[in-house]
Formats: C-alpha cells, sequence, structure tokens
C-alpha cells in the first residue's frame, strides 16, 4: 500500500533519527553525569561493576512472560475511543491515520518517566541496599512503557516471541548508537514482514531466545549500571536515582515511538 505524504515525512524523520548519535539532551545529561559515574565505579570497585552489571543482565535474560507485564488491552482501547479512534482490538489501530497514533503513543510518556522518577528516587534514598529493588522496578515500567506505545500503533507485545524487539527498544535506549538503531530496525522490518503476512513474529534469528539475543542483556546492562551506582553515594543517590530513572525511562519511550511508528510504516507498505 502506497504511503501518504504525511507517512512518507515520518519515514525521512525515522531515517534522520537512526543516522544521528544519541539527542543533545542525553550527551547534556552524559557529561552532567560523568562526576557520578567516576565516583561511583570508583566506590563499587571491578568486582562490584561486574556483579551489577551480571545481575541485570540476567534480569533482562529471564523475562517473566509478557502476559504478566502490566498493562491491559481494554484500557488502551478505552483511552484511543476517548480520542475518536473507534477499536474493537488492538489491531484495528492500525487502520487509523499515522499522526491520530503518534498523538496516542505520547500520551504515555509523562506519566511513565515520573513514575520512574518518583520511584528512583525513592529507592535512591536507601542507597546500594535498595538498587537490587530499583532495577526490576525500572525495567516493569519500561515494560508497560513498550507495550503501550506497541499498541498506540495495532501491535500487541505479548508473550515471549515479543522479546528480541522489547530487548531492542532496551538497547537504543541504553546507548542511543546508530548499530543498537539499525539493530533494531531489522528486527523491527522482520516482525513487520510477520504481521503483513499474518504468522507470529519471532525475531530475525531463528533458535532460542537466548541465541537470538544472548549479547543484548549485556550491552544494556554495560550501558546502564554506571549511572545505576551513583545511587550508592551518600545523600546524592535519591537525586542520582530520580534523573537516571527519568533519563533512561524518556529514552526508552523517544525509541519505542520511532520504532514502532516504523513497524507501523513497514507493515503498512507490505499491505
Amino acid at each position: 500500500m502506497r504511503l501518504s505524504a504525511e507517512e512518507k515525512r515520518a519515514r525521512r524523520e525515522i531515517k534522520a533519527w537512526q543516522r544521528e548519535g544519541a539527542p543533545w539532551a542525553a550527551r547534556a545529561f552524559d557529561w552532567a553525569m560523568q562526576p557520578v559515574d567516576w565516583a561511583a565505579q570508583q566506590a563499587a570497585g571491578p568486582e562490584g561493576i561486574d556483579r551489577a552489571e551480571a545481575a541485570v543482565s540476567d534480569f533482562l535474560a529471564r523475562l517473566s512472560d509478557a502476559s504478566e507485564w502490566t498493562y491491559e488491552e481494554e484500557d488502551l482501547l478505552e483511552k484511543a475511543r476517548a480520542r475518536g479512534l473507534e477499536a474493537e482490538n488492538v489491531a484495528d489501530l492500525r487502520h487509523h491515520a499515522l499522526d491520530e497514533l503518534d498523538a496516542l503513543a505520547r500520551s504515555f510518556f509523562n506519566q511513565n518517566t515520573l513514575l520512574a522518577a518518583l520511584e528512583g528516587g525513592s529507592t535512591g534514598l536507601g542507597g546500594a541496599a535498595l538498587i537490587a529493588a530499583d532495577v526490576p522496578l525500572l525495567f516493569t515500567i519500561g515494560f508497560r512503557l513498550i507495550q503501550q506505545i506497541g499498541r498506540a500503533y495495532g501491535f500487541p507485545m505479548r508473550g515471549p516471541d515479543a522479546r528480541p524487539l522489547v530487548l531492542s527498544v532496551f538497547n537504543v535506549a541504553a546507548s542511543g548508537r546508530t548499530e543498537a538503531k539499525a539493530h533494531a530496525l531489522r528486527e523491527v522490518s522482520a516482525a513487520a514482514s510477520s504481521f503483513a503476512s499474518g504468522q507470529p513474529y519471532r525475531g530475525r534469528v531463528t533458535g532460542t531466545f537466548e541465541s537470538q539475543n544472548r549479547h543484548l542483556p549485556r550491552e544494556i546492562a554495560k550501558n546502564l549500571v554506571g549511572r545505576k551506582l551513583g545511587q550508592t553515594i551518600p545523600v546524592a543517590g535519591a537525586a542520582v536515582g530520580a534523573g537516571v530513572n527519568y533519563w533512561f525511562t524518556r529514552q526508552t519511550a523517544e525509541a519505542a515511538f520511532m520504532l514502532f511508528r516504523a513497524l507501523y510504516l513497514d507493515w503498512k507498505e507490505r499491505k
């Protein structure tokens, strides 16, 4: 199916996003966090960093079934209907205009970033003792946000088969690198082909979930852990926890927004 002028403009935006590195806001945050990163790494030492990375990596590699995640289909459909987007199920939303779906998807940004910041600030008060609780909560908020944005474009992200694309979103959020974006867009292309043909999406690479994604949990952990260790710094822990969680959740929202727009456009072109 041919794309409209608005959809072609969105395609150009996605291509520009793919080519660019981390956005200026993320680069500014990186610069501001450098002293905190250094202090946290000195305090934790190489062994502490390795243990923290291993814990995050293990948590991501053992993602629970997506049916246990935290957002129900009917909640999103009610929000869509309140915006005049009639749909009996999530897949029906694919047949609405992209700009309407963009607005629906963006409506989930602020509530999740605020929730993540509040959670990070609260657990940051407990220093190292509460980091173990903070990381699962942060990713649970991220899972919920990815579900909401994916469904806003008509693509339910339920079940183990959704994990390759979900991990790709997190990898883009954690690193912002062009290589991560290219990998994620290849996953998007595979997912679009599956949805367009009516086949279940199972990721680009055949085999087990571990063989498909063995590098991604460690990559995500490597890019996030230094920041989370800043929560161990006395007094500053709450502020660091809130800031890091806000930054990561905002990056997750932006990555999911671009990638699910791309999925919508790829699916439409294949129909």
